[in-house]
């Protein structure tokens, strides 16, 4: 067990390093491309957000919920956004970039759906914020769902620190699009159900349920390991 778990450690170590790596230059990508539409919506008297942004009821809008997330009102707006959205996409990216575009995806849904249906007639919607708060939800309850310590550990870590964000998804703060925020926190809770890792649980119930099936060799060295019980629980915890 020794040998099968710190190598299978180490191989998840080096993949969990290079899903950062990656995330890392795919939330770069992704900032450089939104100041870069801000600019050119800057340039043209912010006519990209009068035109693409959500209009509550208005059923010409509704493919404008991909392009909202991009776009902003001032340069206060895109800098007020810019850092929370580096910092809470690149922790949600981390764990593997092809879930996270999954995740983005469903965000811009859940957030700029929430603001169509429920919003006031006569506002229009742009902003990076539904993605942010969906990045945080997701960030946080991702550990709970995957059974996984440091995932968990960083969730209670962001949500102690980032807690003050909650205040900007209820009714009652002028000039915040609090629908597309509480929009966004629902699609990172249930992005975390979707998107949760299943293969933990099938790769411990494989190890557990060797005998008679092919796995002998994996299960025998265990029990001759005194250690054997410790990696199981470091591997149930998600440090293996």
């Amino acid at each position: 067990m020794s040998g099968l778990g710190i190598g299978r450690g180490q191989a998840d170590a080096e993949r969990m390093v290079a899903e950062a790596r990656k995330a890392f230059f795919v939330m770069f990508g992704f900032l450089a491309l939104v100041w870069a539409v801000q600019l050119a919506n800057w340039a043209s008297d912010y006519a990209f957000s009068r035109h693409h942004g959500i209009v509550p009821g208005d059923v010409g809008t509704l493919p404008d919920v991909f392009a909202a997330s991009f776009l902003h009102w001032s340069w206060e707006h895109i800098e007020a956004n810019s850092g929370p959205l580096f910092v809470f996409g690149f922790l949600a990216a981390y764990r593997g970039v092809a879930r996270f575009l999954g995740l983005s995806v469903l965000l811009m849904v859940s957030s700029g759906l929430t603001d169509w249906v429920f919003g006031d007639a006569g506002t229009r919607g742009v902003g990076a914020s539904g993605l942010v708060f969906g990045y945080f939800a997701y960030v946080v309850v991702r550990g709970l769902f995957d059974r996984h310590l440091i995932d968990s550990l960083i969730g209670v870590v962001m949500a102690a620190s980032y807690a003050y964000l909650l205040t900007a998804a209820v009714p009652g703060a002028p000039g915040i699009g609090w629908l597309a925020h509480l929009g966004g926190l629902v699609g990172g809770v249930v992005g975390a159900w979707i998107f949760r890792d299943r293969d933990r649980g099938g790769a411990q119930d494989g190890v557990r349920g060797g005998e008679g099936s092919g796995k002998r060799a994996a299960v025998e060295p265990a029990a001759a390991n005194p250690r054997a019980a410790l990696y199981k629980e470091l591997d149930d915890l998600g440090l293996l």
